[in-house]
């Protein structure tokens, strides 16, 4: 069967690269291509092979009368997001292999790389809770070792250390719902726990509970509001870590594991409504701070946290599959962006705009391809990022009462605010004139760079058009709900009927030319200025993002910091204190008696002599009477 072989083959050549020597740099690469390669050609297999869904497991475990299996449950929506696994993962690997050409460290990145890559295939073909949260555990740390793999940045150890724990807190609250879930199930196993649910077996406050508890994971690991602070950070990796990262594996899993649990969330309302508000958080919030970033790859990670919001928003008013759809078209073009901005940064020597400008000439091809990524992150038509985003405001659109509102009215909005930040990364990037030496003598990236970007271009440009005609059709009768239900169909308007062009879908369009406009208009009144000026003292607030990492550091990691010197002082003077002085207490005493036995020599032998004096005149005494 290749569906175990999925996260097999990477997880193995990875294991065998983690034992090489940091000399081997070609083999490190070998075994890292291989790995993604076979990954692709699983999925591929298994997206054309797949006519129903299977599963297959085995007894793993027993805890009490519950059994952990090991097993798989491939459907299409797996062979689909493993697919887009394995082409990032691919693209990243062949990649690094020139940007980090003078990396010592490049064998165990490679291996981290696939193991990475790995633990996310597992998420996605897991058929029992308890191996999903195994790959769920494995990412964390792969991307703690990842993002500070340059040890030479001081900024990288922290955003490694900030990512881990900013996850952890979240991974708790998964922990606990995965767990809460299981027992109230009475089986781990992805399908039995769909069936239970569907049957209406689970209290409906367990339900709830296991849905809230699961969405704090999914806030942490997606990088949803308020757990979103980790994902700008993560920038201090490497650029193809954060092409991986934002494009097909972290920020992806959260968003498909409640696809995989769509059923969970559709029963439990509350967590849904959560879901919505958090969504709508998210959208709006990665929009406004990427307006005000100087750093082309921060730019793009907020764009990311924004699109993750959509996919939350498509999640929230059940439109699972549109969430899906979305998911694949942002994997393609972001893997796409940070790509082109890593061939960018090579060319130049720095993240910021500010020392870029008149690239359009010097790196034509990075140029073109960045256009495309860039238009598929607005959702201009008819590029990839256009079909997926008007099936999220189609299917918020539809729905009723206040989620229809909120989540549409801030997609529209963000529709504007991001066709805004990306016209403004275009031209602040590639138009005008240098603004710095490098910029002036800027070049295209080596072979081995710029195929991956000339290649992910394509999807980022046809994958709305090859797959959004029969998306929904060829997923639906592998999902876990009933999709003739009322709720689902707006959502499926902007998938079906493609060439199809009504006022719902020109309102998004002209909220994307007006964003689009309006940067255009504000960078042509000085080429060599910046668009962002014209938010005035928004601009700082933007720029940091309502400040919300600083109310997180006030809020959280003083008052930890404070406890844990708490906690440390009194183990030093109390618990430390008591051992030391008892001990000093026992020497001192030792001491005392020592004093007491202790006598000087001659003081001893005069003792000895008198002693021996009074002994033979006592003797001599007796013998005279």
């Amino acid at each position: 069967m290749l569906g175990p072989l999925l996260p097999a083959v990477p997880f193995g050549l990875a294991l065998v690269g983690l034992l090489l020597p940091l000399r081997a740099r070609r083999a490190a690469a070998a075994l890292g291509i291989t790995g993604a390669a076979a990954a692709l050609l699983i999925a591929v297999l298994l997206a054309l092979r797949l006519d129903t869904a299977f599963e297959s497991s085995v007894e793993w475990i027993s805890i009490g009368d519950l059994q952990v299996t090991f097993g798989v449950r491939i459907d299409r929506p797996a062979a689909l997001v493993a697919l887009a696994v394995g082409v990032v993962a691919l693209a990243v690997q062949v990649y690094s292999v020139a940007y980090l050409s003078e990396d010592d460290r490049y064998p165990p990145y490679a291996a981290q790389v696939g193991l990475f890559t790995a633990a996310m295939l597992l998420v996605v073909v897991a058929g029992d809770l308890i191996m999903l949260l195994v790959g769920w555990e494995v990412m964390g740390i792969c991307s703690y070792l990842l993002i500070g793999h340059d040890r030479r940045l001081p900024e990288a150890p922290r955003a490694a250390v900030k990512a881990f724990l900013v996850t952890r807190v979240g991974d708790v609250g998964f922990l606990l719902g995965i767990g809460l879930l299981g027992i109230a199930a009475g089986s781990f196993r992805i399908a039995d726990v769909l069936a239970v649910v569907g049957a209406g077996e689970i209290d409906g406050a367990a339900l709830t509970a296991a849905g809230l508890l699961l969405l704090v994971g999914v806030a942490g690991k997606s990088a949803l509001f308020p757990l979103h602070t980790w994902l700008p950070d993560a920038m201090a990796g490497p650029t193809p870590i954060s092409a991986l990262i934002h494009a097909a594996t972290m920020v992806a899993a959260g968003v498909y594991v409640v696809t995989r649990l769509d059923l969970v969330f559709l029963v439990a309302d509350p967590a849904r409504a959560v879901l919505a508000v958090l969504a709508a958080v998210t959208i709006l919030l990665g929009g406004l701070a990427a307006m005000a970033q100087d750093d082309i790859k921060r730019v793009l990670a907020w764009s990311t946290v924004s699109q993750i919001g959509y996919m939350a928003a498509a999640l929230a008013v059940g439109a699972a599959d549109v969430a899906l759809f979305h998911l694949i078209t942002h994997a393609a073009f972001k893997a796409l962006l940070f790509l082109a901005a890593g061939s960018v940064i090579h060319a130049v020597g720095t993240n910021s705009m500010a020392e870029m400008g008149g690239l359009r000439r010097r790196m034509p091809v990075t140029f073109w391809c960045m256009t495309i990524g860039l238009g598929a992150l607005i959702g201009l038509p008819p590029l990839a990022g256009f079909w997926s985003k008007e099936a999220v405001l189609t299917a918020a659109a539809g729905t009723q009462g206040w989620t229809q509102w909120l989540l549409y009215g801030v997609g529209l909005l963000t529709v504007a605010v991001t066709a805004w930040y990306a016209t403004r990364l275009w031209l602040r990037t590639f138009f005008g004139a240098p603004r710095s030496t490098p910029a002036e003598h800027a070049h295209e990236p080596p072979a081995a760079m710029a195929v991956p970007v000339l290649l992910l271009a394509v999807p980022s440009a046809l994958v709305g058009l090859v797959i959004a005609r029969g998306f929904v059709e060829w997923v639906t009768p592998h999902t876990a709900r009933d999709w003739s239900a009322p709720v689902a169909e707006p959502g499926f308007t902007g998938v079906r009927e493609m060439g199809h062009v009504d006022a719902s879908t020109l309102v998004p369009i002209t909220a994307l030319v007006l964003g689009a406009v309006a940067a255009w208009l504000l960078w042509r009144r000085e080429p060599a200025g910046d668009p962002a000026r014209a938010l005035g003292p928004l601009r700082p607030a933007f720029a940091r993002a309502f400040w919300l990492d600083e109310l997180q550091h006030a809020l959280v990691v003083r008052p930890v910091r404070a406890l844990a010197r708490l906690v440390r002082r009194v183990d030093e003077t109390v618990v430390d204190g008591a051992v030391e002085q008892t001990g000093r207490g026992t020497v001192g005493l030792g001491g005392a008696l020592a004093a007491l036995h202790r006598a000087g020599l001659p003081r001893a032998a005069t003792a000895v002599a008198t002693v021996a004096l009074l002994i033979g005149l006592a003797a001599a005494l007796g013998v005279l009477t």
